[in-house]
């Protein structure tokens, strides 16, 4: 039985995953992973965890696999774009910087001043935003020089995993593009582009394509994982679009909602139309695009919570919590709740942004506090969704998945602010096992329609009708309370 592996490198965790080629998960495993904010807006994280973590979960997994199982191929996502750096002998400079930072909003700022912004969406795809790379570079530059001169490399976290287990360099093609080093001319990196973060060309691994094979597991990494030597690794996928690969996403109206450690929304688009409001990246199945946009804190800022209001983050505790918030109405006794605890990316673009909690009282509970941040995050999904519609790709069919997808109080107020049905996956393994359909298809062992077909929805959940009045207002409050506290937000940056 040929088998296919993906590794999710995730904001909150690690997690493997084992899939048949009919698509079926046949064994997996997590780590917790550690996200540290040693400053407000600041999110960094350990490349020496993610392979640590990356040992750990292949061998467990693959101690759970049938003695039958022949693999066939390996592929590992992540988040994108995380910043990793290294110098010269490969050695891991600093903490990633990850794609949820807000540190660099000065840079944005001058750089805006530099370039004409439209010209360079037209050109990247991408707008003048803390998304980008390059003023993570200049901050770095202005904050830790040291460091910068010290750059030979620049990749992503799921391009340093491939290292671990290849020996060799690359950079799959949506972090160089999410990242605006790539001219959607030609689909190739710009030496200008590179150089507005102060790198030479050369500092960029070669480009790798998701399904492109780009090595084989060393000995030395067979070692440490149990993977056998020689298995095909290939180029790797940022973790929403494989998880948009993962839940069919090739129909103009689909959208998928990714409950991972940040928010994630996907759309489908034929040709490249960039917004400034959103991300642009390359579906995995060639010829299609990816419109899509990104909350910094989702999943990452329940584990947060939960950790203060439950003394822990684990599972039980998010069930507990779960459980107190569905006990509540829609609306949360008129708690409500901003999640930019990490500032804001997709549709603000405002990293000076911070997380609020309003209309406490001393008649609250934990539930109350949990519900009102659940309800924030739906209403960041109800934001994106309004974008989409306003563009000219309304939403017709709401996909969910990813872990935060199993909660289903948090499903249901999600269905009930979108005021649509959101279907939920049967496996809530999204990313992980997109990657794995990756090495599938890169295999030649399977076609890109084969994963539609395998897609296996779940539960359903329609919106309340009893909750329209209730989610609109709540959406209503979401939308005023961000404009009233901007200027709080701004003046307290500068305090």
């Amino acid at each position: 039985m040929h088998v296919f592996i993906g590794v999710d490198i995730g904001t909150t965790s690690t997690i493997a995953v084992a899939m048949s080629r009919s698509g079926l998960p046949l064994a997996s495993a997590a780590r917790p992973s550690r996200l540290v904010s040693p400053q407000p807006g600041f999110a960094e994280a350990d490349p020496a965890q993610w392979w640590s973590n990356t040992q750990e979960v292949l061998r467990e997994m693959l101690a759970r696999l049938p003695a039958d199982a022949d693999l066939a191929g390996i592929c590992v996502t992540g988040m994108l774009p995380a910043v990793v750096l290294l110098d010269e002998g490969r050695n891991v400079l600093r903490p990633s910087i990850q794609q949820s930072d807000a540190r660099c909003g000065a840079e944005v700022e001058a750089m805006k001043r530099e370039l004409d912004e439209a010209a360079f969406l037209r050109r990247t795809g991408q707008g003048l935003t803390q998304q980008l790379v390059a003023p993570k570079l200049r901050w770095l530059k202005a904050h830790e020089p040291r460091i910068h001169t010290r750059i030979a490399h620049v990749l992503g976290s799921y391009d340093f995993i491939n290292m671990q287990l290849t020996g060799r360099l690359t950079v799959e093609r949506n972090w160089a593009l999410e990242a605006g080093f790539v001219d959607l001319a030609d689909h190739l990196v710009a030496p200008d582009l590179v150089a507005l973060g102060g790198l030479r060309p050369d500092a960029l691994p070669a480009l790798a394509a998701s399904h492109d094979v780009i090595g084989a597991v060393t000995a030395q990494a067979a070692q440490a994982t149990g993977l056998p030597e020689g298995l095909p690794v290939f180029g790797g996928a940022a973790d929403h679009i494989a998880s948009a690969l993962a839940a069919g996403l090739t129909q103009a109206g689909d959208v998928l909602l990714k409950f991972g450690g940040a928010g994630d929304i996907i759309a489908i688009a034929g040709k490249p139309e960039p917004d400034r409001r959103l991300f642009l990246d390359y579906h995995l199945v060639p010829g299609l695009y990816a419109p899509n946009g990104c909350m910094a804190s989702s999943g990452s800022l329940l584990r947060w919570l939960a950790g203060l209001l439950g003394g822990s983050d684990g599972d039980d505790v998010l069930k507990l919590l779960d459980q107190e918030a569905a006990d509540l109405p829609a609306g949360a006794d008129g708690v409500r709740a901003l999640p930019y605890f990490l500032g804001e990316k997709t549709p603000i673009h405002d990293p000076l942004a911070r997380g609020t909690f309003t209309g406490l009282s001393l008649s609250h509970t934990r539930g109350h506090l949990w519900r009102a941040a659940l309800e924030a995050i739906a209403c960041g999904f109800r934001h994106h969704l309004d974008v989409l519609a306003g563009s000219g790709r309304p939403a017709t069919r709401l996909l969910a998945s990813d872990g935060g997808s199993r909660s289903r109080i948090w499903m249901q107020i999600v269905a009930d602010i979108c005021g649509q049905p959101v279907h939920v996956l049967s496996d809530a393994f999204g990313s992980s096992i997109g990657a794995a359909w990756v090495a599938a298809v890169g295999s030649g062992m399977a076609g890109w329609e084969d994963v539609a077909a395998s897609v296996r929805i779940g539960t359903v959940l329609e919106p309340s009708s009893s909750s329209i009045m209730a989610s609109d207002r709540i959406y209503a409050d979401y939308r005023e309370l961000y404009s009233s506290l901007k200027p709080f937000f701004q003046r307290g940056q500068l305090s």
